[in-house]
């Protein structure tokens, strides 16, 4: 008697479950590395049959292991938002109007949709009604929280702006909260790394914390210094041996401390070099501590579920020695697919001829012109990492322009349309590479074009295993839902003290056609005989996860995966009292 035929296969299920504001409680860390949520083991016992006497090995065998994610690529998509020339998103596009290159050579567009962000998204009802336990239990049920569509980091360089561009920056981006959508969450950071509030969707809090900004310089200038000396001065004098700028460094010294007495003029350059020394290390603080606080909100944002937009309000400030660490920032916003815009909060920028009446007024005519020119080609120089922030991660810059209340509505305002754009990359090699994206458009109209500027490319997976894996966590950490396989995600909760929960995720899977908290993977091996899989998988199979958690508000999003690579995808929400 021949032993019964067995059907293979093999379905990895993946759950995450995410709070509502975005914290993934350190599941994914920087390198990717992973580190369980507190009360859930770093790797389950496996729920598995062992094989019976005869040796016979069980039909299904079922084992959980703690999510360890590292983003690939498969599928690139690219957001795109086209505009007016007064700043009017455009809507009405078509898939021909738009050309996309990956690194000059045209790519086939093959997915396309016109989104309207705050929409609201219809979900399945959830329910409350006690799973698995014979005590008393809570049921009130409540209707299930907004999805996050959208993070906003409004991030103020408390160091280097003034009090009347910050009060100004304050009254502005007040007005913009306004502007957001429910499902938006924001989030008030500043390059001191006072005063902070991390994403929340309650807006007082954020304009209580808007009104509490003030600036807080590492260095506190004086009206008449002696001499005047920034940082861009100084990196001249000190790192270019720029001669010209300590000349005029030193005919600045001569007359605001020697009388222009030219006898002095060999104390005045030592005084003018000491200045240019301590101007530079000042200036160097201020710089490293500036692009460390923003990489710290990088670092922030790289886990929350949703579009990811930093708004930097800053004067500007120059990076001459720090090429690496603007590089270092930039590609860490790329990988996390943060865009970054900049807001110029000095508004209109003129240069006043003889320089600003509160400073004091330099009485040599032929300094105080070249003074004039330094000062014209500082201001330049501090926009230039706004810009290059912007340029390479896809933001906007606004600058030159008083009405920062518009420059807000620009570069943070959620856009009432904007594009999806994706491609499949052919024949790109697994190295890690940095892609350079670039869309235009076909139509005859003269519109702006805000998108991404690049991606990564993945790196060689080490087997079939590892790229299953990749797959499943790409699908993760996505908010769109596929349907190459048939499931329905249902949610339930179960209440044993007013401060526990207990939150049941069941996944149906129809086999018949074949702040994150905390993550999970349960990996499904079958062997099914004939018989088994004629007479009793034809519902499909039902699996169920629990988590332990507070009373919140939930994202939950499930993957499942085939052995084919087939994959599926859907999200839920639910709210616990």
């Amino acid at each position: 008697m021949q032993p019964a035929k067995r059907k293979r296969g093999i379905l990895l299920v993946c759950a995450m479950l995410v709070a509502s504001l975005g914290a993934l409680a350190g599941l994914v860390q920087e390198k990717g590395g992973a580190t369980p949520s507190p009360g859930t083991p770093a790797q389950q016992s496996p729920i598995a049959e062992k094989p019976d006497s005869a040796g016979n090995t069980p039909e299904m065998t079922s084992q959980d292991e703690a999510a360890n994610f590292k983003v690939n690529v498969r599928l690139v998509e690219v957001h795109v938002v086209v505009r007016d020339s007064q700043g009017k998103t455009i809507g009405a596009l078509h898939k021909e109007d738009f050309q996309l290159f990956d690194d000059r050579k045209p790519q086939v567009i093959t997915k396309f949709s016109v989104q309207r962000p705050g929409l609201q998204v219809q979900r399945e009802e959830q329910t409350s009604r006690p799973v698995g336990s014979s005590v008393a239990t809570e049921t009130t049920s409540s209707p299930p929280p907004d999805i996050s569509e959208r993070y906003v980091a409004y991030v103020f360089d408390d160091v280097h702006l003034e009090f009347s561009d910050l009060a100004r920056a304050r009254e502005a981006a007040e007005k913009n909260l306004a502007t957001l959508q429910p499902t938006d969450r924001a989030a008030i950071f500043t390059i001191s790394g006072q005063n902070n509030l991390d994403f929340t969707d309650d807006r007082a809090k954020l304009r209580d914390a808007l009104r509490r900004l003030m600036p807080r310089p590492i260095s506190v200038g004086r009206v008449n210094d002696c001499p005047k000396m920034g940082y861009y001065i100084a990196d001249l004098i000190q790192n270019k041996n720029d001669p010209q700028a300590l000349t005029a460094v030193t005919a600045d010294v001569l007359d605001c401390q020697f009388n222009d007495d030219p006898k002095y003029q060999s104390q005045a350059q030592s005084m003018a070099q000491m200045a240019a020394a301590q101007g530079l290390t000042e200036g160097e603080a201020e710089t490293h501590l500036a692009l460390t606080s923003l990489k710290d909100v990088v670092r922030r944002m790289s886990g929350v579920p949703g579009q990811r937009c930093m708004v930097l309000v800053s004067p500007g400030f120059i990076t001459p020695q720090q090429e690496y660490d603007l590089d270092n920032l930039i590609d860490r916003a790329t990988r996390a697919n943060i865009t970054m815009s900049a807001i110029d909060a000095r508004g209109l920028y003129v240069v006043v001829p003889g320089g600003d009446i509160s400073q004091r007024i330099q009485r040599n005519t032929a300094v105080a012109g070249i003074e004039e020119l330094y000062r014209i080609a500082s201001a330049s120089a501090d926009a230039d990492v706004m810009a290059e922030l912007a340029d390479a991660t896809g933001g906007e810059f606004f600058q030159n322009n008083n009405d920062l209340a518009q420059g807000f509505r620009r570069v943070a305002s959620t856009p009432e349309y904007y594009y999806v754009l994706a491609f499949s990359p052919q024949n790109v090699k697994l190295n890690g590479r940095f892609h350079n994206l670039k869309v235009t458009l076909r139509t005859a109209e003269k519109y702006s074009v805000q998108a991404r500027r690049g991606y990564l490319a993945p790196k060689q997976a080490s087997g079939p295993e590892q790229e299953a894996k990749q797959e499943i966590e790409d699908a993760l950490f996505s908010q769109e839902e596929m349907h190459d396989l048939p499931i329905d995600l249902h949610t339930q909760f179960f209440k044993p003290s007013a401060g526990e929960a207990k939150l049941t995720v069941l996944a149906h899977i129809d086999v018949r056609n074949g702040n994150l908290v905390t993550g999970i993977a349960k990996t499904l091996q079958m062997h099914l005989k004939d018989e088994t899989l004629a007479n009793q998988m034809g519902p499909g199979l039902n699996v169920k996860t629990n988590f332990d958690v507070k009373p919140g508000s939930y994202l939950v999003r499930l993957v499942v995966r085939d052995a084919e690579g087939q994959i599926a995808a859907e999200n839920g929400a639910i709210q616990i009292p």
